[in-house]
């Protein structure tokens, strides 16, 4: 998941993850801007060291935040200032470039305090966020509703007709009047007036719902002292749980953290079926609890408010509203598509519960399927279907391992070289450091991995970019980081994933080498600042490397022998490539659906809870299985609005990415050569200098065809 899609001339926000919250001591000590040099202050001065500058982690006082981000917004706004008051008529040069670098200090305070606020929700950084977000939302609306800035971008954007512009330059000038206008632009200032309140409590109600849902994902632990209970349990897994206990502080016990990647291996394996059930309420259930953290009245405010916006920005709905600068365009287009998969995925799902079931009649007299157990009999099916046990599969996926064969691949596809490096700064001791370079020993980049759950951190995986490449005058080179939540072995100790966690490493780290791989002059329009259903694309794509003979011949090893994958254990993944496929679309697509179908309710009065439950039901959604993200702790769409009425939009990548990836099949080879550089050319390095649908179309050679979607799936194509 890539949480960062905007016009860096705009305003420019990342995630990564934690530093160390300060004392009391150093809170009671709290800065002025008065106080702070921004010249020589190492958070808001061009960032020192190798590489053209990194990331200063190790200058890090939470207290000065507030001081810090007052002279940064302020030089900001003097930058944008300095841009719309220029005497000379407008010109590319003399308005895009400087809105180009406008900002800087800004962008880099905000990289520093969003790989705080995303991974160490603790202390005092739950109020800083409250008292930060709403102001940097209103410094972006203070840059969009800049009259005098707006007529110099919109006396560029009408010089395009006739102007001597390079393709680039094109999109760049009509992407940031488009984006200008559709954040209000043109209203009057009665109505700009409006728009920035809306937006400043808005900003005020994401952070709330996502500290709600942290303090959710902190208090609900279940914990086990009969050692009965962990029957079933794989011992990577019981070894993982006992660490989280002990760093709970409960040694003799063991602990299930309300956490994807706690729950999902627990609901996997455990026999014990009561436990299950209370693992599984206590996750779904996460911000729909009743209390002090419940986020239903919040929901339905940011709905309330969306609402109003868009009708203020002269839009029918949200939706259509977030949807115009997507490969979409449409809410009726992304419905089209999800509408043609939804029933196909039911009825596979119709036809896995009875294979369940059956088993459970055998075994369990009298159990019907329920949620808490989808994982639990699913394992029994795959193991009766195609003889496959992931237990005997995990054995070889080690954390370590996987990595290398990530950069491998990306050496064999791309030419990349992955150099570890000490003495980087970095905001915990868990996260490491790489030099990226090409086949001609060139610098590229650096990358950044912080793999494991920690307390604080938000659950998930995500990729950012610390630093955007660019090349105006001066080369910058690109820093990305990927971020993870899987459960870390303990000391001395290998750390195993699951087969889905391994996906997912591959998955962000293709995100990463969207943003290394970036060859464009503007950074608004470097790597990943591409259309939101768009983004996808290259990470879905480079999971696919994954399961290549070619990977896991060499990197799926046993943690104690060292042996390879057996031939045949990697020939029934194989044959299983598409089991379970009706449980992973449907809870998925249940989520996107009912995210569009929020969103295009207008300013109806919604009890987000009755919604969903009444959606679902005319959807015809399983009883058995439950959405990926219920509403209240969806943070996908309300603690942003990054994929607001944008969920939709894994599934339109991923008919992007079914149909390239048969490229490579036809070719014969996931690492034919002259495959993979159109990819490169044509994906990975364009940004969003191009269309996107161009840069596909380059690439496959056609349209997409939605047919590959259905077929990777392993459903009926009508």
């Amino acid at each position: 998941m890539h949480h960062r899609l905007i016009v860096a001339a705009i305003m420019a926000t990342v995630f990564a993850t934690l530093i160390t919250a300060p004392s009391q001591e150093s809170m009671a000590e709290t800065s002025t801007s008065n106080d702070i040099d921004p010249a020589t202050h190492p958070l808001l001065k061009p960032w020192t060291g190798p590489f053209g500058g990194v990331p200063p982690f190790d200058a890090v006082r939470v207290d000065e935040f507030p001081a810090l981000f007052d002279v940064a917004i302020a030089a900001a706004e003097s930058d944008y200032e300095t841009i719309a008051n220029n005497p000379e008529p407008a010109t590319f040069e003399n308005t895009f470039i400087p809105m180009e670098k406008a900002g800087r200090m800004l962008n880099r305070l905000e990289v520093v305090f969003d790989v705080h606020s995303s991974n160490l929700n603790v202390g005092p950084m739950p109020d800083l966020e409250r008292s930060i977000v709403p102001k940097l939302a209103e410094h972006s609306d203070k840059i969009t509703q800049n009259d005098a800035l707006f007529r110099r971008i919109e006396a560029v954007y009408q010089q395009l007709d006739d102007g001597d512009f390079t393709v680039a330059q094109r999109r760049l000038v009509d992407d940031t009047y488009k984006t200008f206008v559709r954040k209000g632009a043109k209203l009057d200032d009665a109505d700009k007036a409006k728009l920035s309140q809306i937006n400043k409590r808005l900003a005020r109600l994401f952070t709330d719902f996502s500290q709600n849902v942290l303090e959710d994902e902190k208090g609900y632990v279940t914990w086990i002292s009969d050692e009965a209970d962990l029957d079933g349990l794989p011992a990577s897994i019981v070894a993982a749980m006992k660490s989280a206990a002990t760093e709970k502080g409960k040694p003799d016990q063991w602990a299930i953290t309300n956490t994807r990647s706690s729950m999902d291996p627990f609901l996997t394996y455990a026999t014990n079926r009561g436990l299950r059930e209370k693992v599984w309420r206590n996750y779904y259930s996460r911000g729909d609890n009743g209390d002090q953290y419940d986020n239903n009245a919040i929901i339905a405010e940011i709905l309330k408010l969306r609402a109003a916006r868009a009708k203020l920005l002269g839009y029918s709905t949200h939706a259509h509203w977030r949807l115009e600068p997507t490969m979409a365009k449409t809410p009726e287009a992304t419905m089209e598509l999800m509408t043609k998969v939804w029933p196909k995925a039911v009825a596979r799902v119709r036809e896995e519960v009875a294979d369940m079931q059956a088993i459970a009649d055998k075994e369990d007299p009298g159990v019907k399927i329920e949620p808490w157990d989808y994982r639990y009999y699913a394992e029994k099916v795959r193991k009766a279907k195609y003889d496959l046990d992931f237990n005997e599969v995990k054995p070889y996926l080690q954390l370590d391992k996987l990595r290398e064969a990530m950069m491998w691949a990306a050496g064999e596809l791309y030419g990349l070289q992955f150099k570890p490096l000490t003495g980087i700064p970095v905001f915990h001791p868990d996260v490491r450091v790489w030099e990226v370079t090409d086949g001609d020993g060139e610098h590229v980049g650096l990358w950044y991995l912080d793999p494991y759950a920690r307390e604080g951190k938000r659950s998930g995986a995500w990729m950012t970019d610390y630093r955007p490449q660019s090349a105006m005058g001066e080369n910058l080179t690109p820093i990305v980081s990927n971020n993870s939540n899987f459960v870390e072995a303990p000391e001395g100790e290998v750390t195993l994933i699951s087969w889905d966690d391994a996906v997912t490493l591959f998955h962000e780290f293709g995100h990463a080498l969207h943003g290394l791989l970036s060859d464009v002059t503007y950074p608004s329009q470097s790597g990943t600042n591409v259309a939101r259903d768009y983004v996808e694309f290259p990470s879905q794509i480079n999971e696919h490397w994954l399961s290549t003979p070619e990977v896991l011949n060499k990197f799926a090893v046993h943690y104690e022998t060292g042996q390879p994958l057996p031939k045949e254990l990697l020939e029934k993944i194989e044959k299983a490539a598409t089991f379970n496929q009706g449980f992973g679309t449907t809870e998925y697509l249940a989520s996107a659906l009912v995210d569009m179908k929020l969103h295009l309710a207008g300013d109806a009065d919604i009890d987000p809870d009755k919604f969903e439950r009444e959606t679902l039901a005319e959807l015809g959604m399983p009883d058995e299985l439950p959405m990926r993200h219920r509403t209240p702790h969806f943070q996908h769409i309300f603690s942003s609005d990054a994929y607001s009425a944008g969920y939709y939009s894994y599934l339109w990548s991923d008919a992007l990415t079914a149909d390239a990836a048969e490229v490579f099949e036809e070719k014969g080879s996931y690492y034919d050569p002259k495959a993979a550089k159109s990819l490169h050319d044509n994906v990975f390095s364009v940004g969003d200098t191009i269309d996107p649908a161009e840069g596909f179309r380059r690439f496959r050679g056609r349209d997409v065809d939605t047919a590959a979607l259905l077929r990777k799936r392993g459903f009926p194509v009508d």
